[in-house]
């Protein structure tokens, strides 16, 4: 199974946007599954269900974090990759999709009552999101590559 069928399943299973990237990634940089799956936990429905980035380009940014990110002050080469690869990440899931926002990339703002039924109404949940968390693990690959 690929790490882009594992993220998918992963969300389709229940577990968020963020939790299904991160957790599909995690053996990688030897991170247990279940802190993978903790720490995605408050990115989901554009963190917290405030409507803000998608959980699945947060999930992607955390594991570019992983490949790319400084472990000490000193290395600055790190963290300029680590920004480069964010922006490119995110230029092309804007390019992509339109917009990294959760509420404009669903058409509502999940984090209303209101909202989040008429994304459940319309099969958002089942229909467009995989779809996202699925290219957000296809560009970040790209990405890192």
């Amino acid at each position: 199974m690929t790490t882009k069928e594992r993220a998918v399943e992963s969300f389709c299973n229940g577990f968020l946007c963020s939790q299904a990237i991160l957790s599909a990634h995690c053996e990688k940089y030897g991170m247990e599954k279940e802190i993978a799956l903790k720490l995605g936990a408050g990115f989901g429905g554009g963190m917290g269900r405030t409507g803000s980035t998608c959980g699945a380009v947060t999930g992607a940014i955390a594991v570019i974090g992983l490949e790319e990110g400084a472990t000490s002050v000193e290395d600055k080469v790190s963290k300029e990759k680590t920004y480069q690869a964010v922006r490119k990440f995110v230029a092309r899931f804007e390019e992509r999709y339109g917009s990294v926002i959760c509420k404009e990339l669903l058409g509502c703002n999940i984090g209303d009552p209101e909202g989040y039924e008429y994304a459940r109404q319309k099969g958002l949940f089942e229909n467009l999101c995989p779809k996202l968390v699925g290219g957000a693990v296809e560009i970040l690959e790209e990405v890192l590559r």
